[in-house]
């Protein structure tokens, strides 16, 4: 009975059905009711490493606090090898809906067509922001309001 219990729990885990423990659900955003999966259509760079991804968030994060007001939200890297990317509102009522994430997502995929990477491999008009995240080696994005809302992007 056990060996059949183990078999159904691992059978469910490996489809997909059933994941790991988001630890950071529950700290920095509400646990996901949604979780999607991108298909990328580019693959990780070679070479990138911990490093390469919080170098990225943080040249991100630099453009924010550079701009004439508060940053709208926080952007940071977590995980053993920073290949989450989370991204949280700072104010209230904003990316409080699945069509606000998408917005500021389909934002960030206009400035990633504007990068050098981008161009250097002219690809600048047909990859996303989630193929540049993977790119980098990132394995997620989590975009939320900080409180009730959550959408969550698995990048493979």
């Amino acid at each position: 009975m056990i060996r059949l219990s183990v078999i159904i729990i691992l059978s469910l885990f490996l489809s997909g059905q059933v994941s790991a423990a988001d630890r950071h659900a529950g700290y920095y955003y509400a646990k996901p009711k949604k979780i999607e999966t991108y298909r990328a259509r580019a693959r990780e760079l070679p070479k990138n490493s911990r490093a390469t991804r919080l170098a990225f968030i943080n040249g991100l994060t630099t453009g924010l606090h550079k701009r004439p007001y508060p940053p709208q939200y926080a952007i940071f890297a977590k995980g053993l090898d920073a290949q989450k990317m989370i991204i949280v509102s700072n104010f209230a009522n904003q990316l409080d809906t699945i069509y606000r994430a998408r917005a500021l997502l389909a934002t960030m995929t206009a400035v990633a067509r504007r990068s050098p990477i981008f161009k250097q491999f002219k690809v600048e008009t047909i990859l996303t922001f989630f193929d540049l995240a993977k790119m980098l080696g990132f394995k997620q994005i989590t975009i939320s309001d900080g409180d009730k809302f959550t959408h969550q992007v698995l990048l493979r």
